[in-house]
Parts: C-alpha cells; structure tokens; sequence
C-alpha cells in the first residue's frame, strides 16, 4: 500500500508522480478514504487523491457539512484540480458519484478548468428521484442495519461493537442527509465525457445508469460489472483494470508523464 500523507485540508494523497494525469475518488456515504488510497499502489501511472470530508478522520474536530452546496463551495475555494495544467478525472461511489458531479458542476460555473473524465459509480442520475435511507428516524444499530441489508458492505462485527458502531455510523448519518437533502436543479450537459459504473446484482434500474446521459454532451458509456453496490470490492481487480482502461486516455496526453510499468491489478 503507497504511504499516504494529506495535501492540504481536503485530499488525502497518495505519492507524487509529476507528469501523471491526477484522480480524484470521493468515497461513499460515510466511506473511509484509507480504502481508495489502496489504489495509488495498484495504478501507478496515476497521481490519486482522495476527498477527505470535515467531520472526520483527521478532520474530526470540524463541523460536518450542512447541504452538498456549501461543501462543494467550500471543496473548490481551497482545492486546485489538475495543476499545474495537468490531465485530472473524477471518480465518486455512490454518494460520491453525486459529489463529483456537483464538483464538476461548480468548475464549470465558476470558470475553471473540467476533468478530462467524470467516472460516476452505483448512482442514479441526478434529476430522477431518489430515496435514501432516513438517517434521523433511525438508531446506530438500526441505520447500519437497514444500510447493509440494502446495499451490503458494512460487516456484521461493526454493527455488533458499540465503539466501531459509533465510529461508522456518524459519517454515515451525515453524508445521508446531504442526499436526503439534495435537490437537483437544471442545467445544461457538461462538456464531459462520462462513463457509469454498477454492479448487475444493484438495486439500479438500467434507466437510472442510462438516464446520465441527460448530463453530458459526450455519448455516454455505460460499464457493468458482477456483483452488488459494493462491485468494485467484489471484483477489485476487474474494476481497477476498467478504471485504469478509462484513464490510458489521459496518460498518453501527459507529455511529462512517464509511465512506470502499468500493470494489471491482482485481487
């Protein structure tokens, strides 16, 4: 696994590679970004940065955000994406997915440079309706519950320990009242190419994936994979050799960049 140090408030980031095109992953409602940092080993051709939320890990003293817009607002304020004039991609999971979009969204009204690719996984497209766990009507132990039994991926020794319950169950809360609380407003297609990513056992319609074609001008690409909503651990490796397959693009537009060997990822 790389050694990972923060850069500045917002990414946890993986080694530097100067010339490499830089990925951007926003974790999952409550996701630990330690789990995506796994990557930096497994696509080295890649400089990975990983969103890291206030209210949590090391940024568990700061209040936590209260609606996607001030977070995305304040995401952008203090993260400079792509510099210096380098290829950059979004990748969200989940309720990632829907962070990264906003994120791309406020670059571009904001006038600043778009990543060469939004990578969107296990979400519906935003305009459609979209109902998430309540996180206020729930107890710890009932709202790890009702999560895992709907999308999985949270272990049975989590929800049975009271310290490890409270540790997951706070982000958790948090980041499913910014969905719950997220309203989609129009607005014109991105210049971007966009490919969605799900797993054929997800609970996802086909016209829920396809439907984010309403929010590109690119032909959109539609991946499945097997597996559930949490496809990308179940099948690692066939996802990281997807994901890296959608990133060559940009590594051979780096003219610094100088690849060390990519490799296909092993489970």
């Amino acid at each position: 696994m790389a050694t990972t140090s923060r850069h500045r408030a917002w990414l946890l980031s993986g080694p530097p590679r100067p010339g490499a095109p830089q990925l951007y992953c926003f974790p999952h409602a409550g996701g630990n970004p330690v789990e995506y940092m796994r990557w930096a080993d497994l696509l080295p051709p890649v400089e990975l940065h990983v969103v890291q939320l206030p209210g949590r890990g090391p940024r568990h003293h700061e209040p936590d955000g209260d609606d996607i817009d001030s977070l995305v607002a304040a995401l952008l304020a203090e993260t400079a994406f792509g510099e210096p004039q380098r290829p950059y991609a979004f990748f969200g999971h989940s309720f990632g997915a829907l962070l990264a979009y906003e994120t791309t969204r406020a670059l571009r009204d904001t006038g600043r440079r778009l990543p060469d690719e939004l990578v969107v996984s296990a979400y519906p497209a935003p305009h459609l309706p979209h109902t998430p766990t309540d996180p206020d009507q729930l107890s710890d132990t009932e709202l790890l519950r009702a999560v895992a039994d709907r999308h999985g991926g949270i272990p049975p020794e989590i929800i049975d320990s009271r310290l490890l319950r409270a540790l997951v169950a706070r982000p958790l809360r948090t980041d499913l009242r910014l969905v719950a609380g997220y309203r989609h407003r129009p607005a014109p297609p991105l210049p971007v190419p966009t490919t969605v990513l799900a797993g054929t056992g997800d609970r996802l319609t086909a016209r829920a994936l396809t439907a984010w074609q309403d929010h590109t001008l690119e032909p959109l690409s539609v991946r499945m994979f097997p597996g559930g909503h949490f496809y990308l651990r179940e099948h690692e490796a066939r996802f990281l050799t997807c994901l890296q397959d959608l990133l060559m693009p940009l590594t051979r537009r780096s003219p610094d960049s100088r690849p060390r060997g990519m490799r296909s990822a092993r489970a």
